[in-house]
C-alpha cells in the first residue's frame, strides 16, 4: 500500500514557475515508478510526465516537453515536478500516481492517486 500527498499548488501569473511535490508513505517507494497527470472539469485525466523507479528514464507530454522537470528522491519518498514558463492551459488539478513496473503514460496503468493539488495560471 502507497499513499500519496501532493503539495505546491497555486496561483500564478503566466510564464511564472512552480515546484509540486508528492509525498509517498512506506518503505518501497523506490520500488515503483512515478507519475504526473492533470486534469480539469468534463475532461479526462491527461499524462503529465513519468519517472522510472531508480530516476533514470523519464517521459513527457508534447505539451510540457521543454517546461516541465519531474525528479524524485527516493531517500525522502518523493516526487517533483518543477514546472517553469507556465502557461493558462496548464491550469488543472494535478494528481500524483504510482505504479509497480516500468514508468507509463496511460492513468489506468497506475494503482495508487493522491487527492490532488490545484494550480491556476493567470493570463
Amino acid at each position: 500500500q502507497v499513499q500519496l500527498v501532493e503539495s505546491g499548488g497555486g496561483l500564478v501569473q503566466a510564464g511564472g514557475s512552480l515546484r509540486l511535490s508528492c509525498a509517498a508513505s512506506g518503505r518501497t517507494f523506490s520500488s515503483y515508478a512515478m507519475g504526473w497527470f492533470r486534469q480539469t472539469p468534463g475532461k479526462e485525466r491527461e499524462f503529465v510526465a513519468t519517472i522510472s523507479w531508480n530516476g533514470a528514464g523519464t517521459y513527457y507530454s508534447d505539451s510540457v516537453k521543454g517546461r516541465f522537470t519531474i525528479s524524485r528522491d527516493n531517500a525522502k519518498n518523493t516526487v517533483y515536478l518543477q514546472m517553469n514558463s507556465l502557461k493558462p492551459e496548464d491550469t488543472a488539478v494535478y494528481y500524483c500516481a504510482a505504479k509497480k513496473g516500468v514508468r507509463g503514460s496511460y492513468y489506468y496503468e497506475y494503482e495508487y492517486w493522491g487527492q490532488g493539488t490545484q494550480v491556476t495560471v493567470s493570463s
